[in-house]
């Protein structure tokens, strides 16, 4: 093949693997996402970001996003089983994931402090609001769970400091919010709650949505669109 063929062999590789993630996530959003774990729902669920790093690997997108999207593929494999094991194993794959995502942001942009003051001043108040309305419900899972809050928020610092990459910086910021439904429904929302199966479905929305967004706005030298 002529270096031409491969380049246009890696470009369309880049846009099936997108495209097979965000058809995946869709199945799941529509069909898993809110029933129990099952073998089935464990395999929808592990393919969207696989598909959306092997995307970027395919066509030389930034290496950081890649680890940061397949660590985020543990963590979504161990979080659909229930137990205490899996949530932590799914907590040490995404607070890993978030380091990347920050060293990432901070490659790119300014770093967290160049972000306009009241949006670091927010990202602070939800920071330490926590320890109102979470970390006393964690249980044994207490420092592990501040130790992610921080995380979170120093991701979402980074991303206020990228120079005009809007995808990214939204993509970030659903990311956070997905990680701020799941806290409120392993630790506060009672297992009866009618608000289970919509906050799964906009948790996830909200999670492999932003997961792309960060991809789409940041993944590669030029954004995706």
């Amino acid at each position: 093949m002529t270096p031409f063929e491969i380049i246009a062999l890696r470009q369309t590789l880049k846009f099936v693997f997108i495209g097979v993630g965000l058809l995946a996530a869709l199945i799941y959003a529509v069909f898993f996402c809110h029933r129990p774990p099952s073998r089935a729902k464990t395999i929808v669920k592990a393919i969207p970001m696989p598909a959306f790093a092997a995307a970027a690997w395919i066509s030389f997108g930034h290496p950081a996003v890649v680890i940061a999207l397949l660590l985020s593929a543990v963590g979504d494999i161990a979080l659909a089983r229930d137990g205490e094991r899996p949530f932590l194993i799914g907590l040490i794959a995404f607070a890993a994931a978030h380091v990347g995502y920050v060293v990432h942001f901070w490659t790119l942009g300014t770093g967290p402090l160049d972000a306009p003051w009241p949006f670091i001043a927010a990202i602070a108040v939800f920071a330490l609001s926590t320890e109102r309305w979470l970390i006393p419900f964690t249980g044994d899972m207490r420092w592990p769970v501040r130790i992610y809050v921080i995380l979170i928020s120093l991701m979402g610092l980074t991303a206020l400091g990228l120079p005009g990459l809007p995808l990214a910086t939204f993509g970030a910021f659903a990311f956070l919010a997905s990680d701020t439904i799941l806290s409120l429904q392993l630790f506060r929302m009672s297992d009866t709650s009618r608000l289970h199966r919509p906050a799964s479905v906009a948790l996830w929305l909200l999670y492999a949505g932003g997961q792309f967004l960060i991809l789409a706005g940041s993944g590669w030298a030029t954004p995706l669109f």
